[in-house]
């Protein structure tokens, strides 16, 4: 683990009086480097779509001459995308992640119904990239996106980067949830490297700014929740992780 990571409490419930915050849905870089206060991260999912590196990218990820792609949600009726809910903490939060998004992303913000892993389901603000923004690349070959990926890198990294801890955070959090066209990415770029003679630690980057989601059991949770019931006669549950400030402020 890079000494430069910061590490932080993924959890699975939301209690009823957490569910009124503002919380919004990260299924991408956010997963790893949301950049942005937060009072609680929560694993779950969102209905009716599917994960697609179909958006393009300028300002982190790759350049004008050479866009690199990252994720955006695609309406699918049958689709579940898996993801963190961040309870919102913090007056900058909004604007930053409209820059981040919107200015900068190209993409547009709704309202989508989260399902935690435990609780019940309430609305989260997602960010979606939508084919009426001039970033937009569509579908293409897997093959022909990996290779595109290898070649981008932009201000925040290369966007190998992107993909490879967008997979290695889904695959640590939602092992039983296959994102097929993730890993697929992931398996032809880390091919193309290897044959290439490329260095994925320097691809990689320092890790700066990015964070180590670590979870407590379901078991141990239940056990600090009764405690703190013996200890208190308030009925109100509070985050069990401090706020944080993450450090960087780029995708």
């Amino acid at each position: 683990m890079d000494a430069s990571e910061d590490i932080a409490e993924l959890q699975e419930e939301v209690f009823e009086n957490e569910s009124k915050a503002l919380w919004v849905f990260a299924y991408g870089s956010l997963c790893w480097k949301p950049g942005f206060k937060f009072n609680k991260a929560v694993t779950g999912h969102v209905k009716g779509y599917k994960r697609r590196f179909w958006q393009g990218n300028v300002t982190h990820r790759g350049t004008e001459e050479r866009p690199g792609r990252v994720v955006t949600l695609v309406e699918d009726s049958k689709g579940e995308v898996h993801g963190v809910a961040y309870a919102i903490s913090g007056e900058a939060a909004i604007p930053y992640l409209s820059k981040r998004e919107c200015q900068l992303g190209g993409y547009i913000s709704h309202f989508a119904t989260f399902h935690p892993i435990s609780g019940e389901a309430f609305k989260v603000l997602v960010y979606v990239a939508t084919p009426k923004n001039p970033l937009w690349m569509g579908d293409a070959d897997e093959g022909a996106i990996a290779e595109q990926i290898i070649d981008c890198s932009g201000p925040s990294g290369h966007n190998v980067e992107y993909l490879v801890r967008l997979a290695n955070f889904m695959r640590d959090h939602f092992s039983d949830n296959h994102d097929a066209h993730l890993f697929n990415l992931e398996k032809e770029v880390l091919s193309l490297i290897d044959r290439k003679n490329m260095c994925l630690n320097t691809l990689m980057g320092s890790g700066e700014g990015c964070v180590t989601f670590i979870k407590r059991n379901t078991s141990s949770r239940s056990s600090d929740r009764n405690d703190e019931e013996d200890r208190t006669d308030s009925f109100e549950h509070t985050t069990r992780i401090e706020e944080k400030t993450l450090r960087c402020l780029n995708l």
